[in-house]
């Protein structure tokens, strides 16, 4: 049977623990600070990001891995003689998975999962994976146990501050003026692998991270406990710090994962945006 690796890009926000843990391989996504291309986790960071904006006004622009560096990624795990089952995200937000799709042809051996969403919520998908590899599941098995659990991923995210989602033209200026004077904080949730609008929650950032960490989990009888994810982009640890906690004490998960997230969430949403994802046992 041929060992089976499981690989993503570099959305998927995994801490480097989880991926030495899971021996998850990740491809970076570009990102172009001015005419400069760096790449995601290898040579430039969020807080580069926000240094770069804060010193010329603009954002940067994240761009897709292409094909040939993915078969690039991808030949060398093969060779060896694996299988490779490889996350990426959502195909409505880059065209990232249909070059992975078209390398995964290429190549051979190679799964090609389209996760419909992105951060951890893509994140928990290829844990999940490496868990069932571990057990010993075959590759085909792994991929439709996947698909089946792509539609109860449930990731969302709230933003503090919408002066990222303006630039960046996911919010209209109007939009931005009326949150900022009514101090109203979003909560971005990805359904049908794309970024839409949910709640918008008044105050302050840390008392609408209680209340939204409270709503989002409930009683927690429809979700799955294995784990859940707490990912920010760079919020105050004292606010982190506290929603873990809240986390903890809304539902008995097994496991609680706190990371930081990487350069596509940060440059689309700024440095106050921080999440609650986990896995539902119904589809969302």
């Amino acid at each position: 049977m041929a060992n089976i690796i499981i690989t993503s890009d570099s959305t998927t926000d995994l801490s480097a623990e989880l991926k030495e843990r899971y021996n998850i391989k990740t491809i970076p996504l570009g990102v172009n600070l001015g005419d400069k291309t760096y790449f995601d986790g290898v040579d430039v960071t969020p807080d580069d990001i926000y240094e770069y904006h804060r010193k010329t006004g603009e954002l940067p622009k994240t761009t897709a891995a292409n094909l040939g560096d993915l078969i690039d990624f991808f030949k060398p795990l093969v060779d060896e003689g694996n299988k490779v089952i490889h996350f990426s995200i959502s195909g409505e937000m880059s065209s990232t998975f249909n070059n992975s799709r078209m390398a995964a042809e290429e190549v051979g051996n190679v799964y090609a999962i389209d996760s419909r969403n992105l951060s951890t919520g893509a994140g928990l998908l290829v844990i999940a994976a490496a868990e069932m590899a571990k057990k010993g599941m075959e590759a085909e098995e792994i991929v439709k146990e996947i698909e089946n659990l792509i539609p109860k991923v449930d990731a969302s995210f709230v933003i503090d501050n919408l002066e990222y989602l303006h630039k960046g033209g996911r919010c209209s200026a109007v939009a931005m003026l009326g949150a900022n004077l009514l101090k109203l904080k979003p909560c971005i949730e990805v359904k049908n692998g794309s970024m839409g609008v949910g709640k918008k929650y008044r105050g302050k950032f840390g008392d609408v991270l209680k209340t939204y960490v409270a709503e989002r989990i409930g009683d927690g009888s429809d979700i799955d406990l294995d784990r859940v994810f707490v990912t920010h982009a760079g919020c105050d640890m004292d606010i982190v710090n506290a929603v873990v906690e809240d986390v903890k004490k809304a539902a008995p998960f097994k496991e609680v994962f706190l990371t930081r997230a990487g350069c596509t969430i940060s440059s689309h949403c700024g440095a106050d945006t921080l999440g609650v994802l986990f896995i539902r046992k119904n589809n969302i």
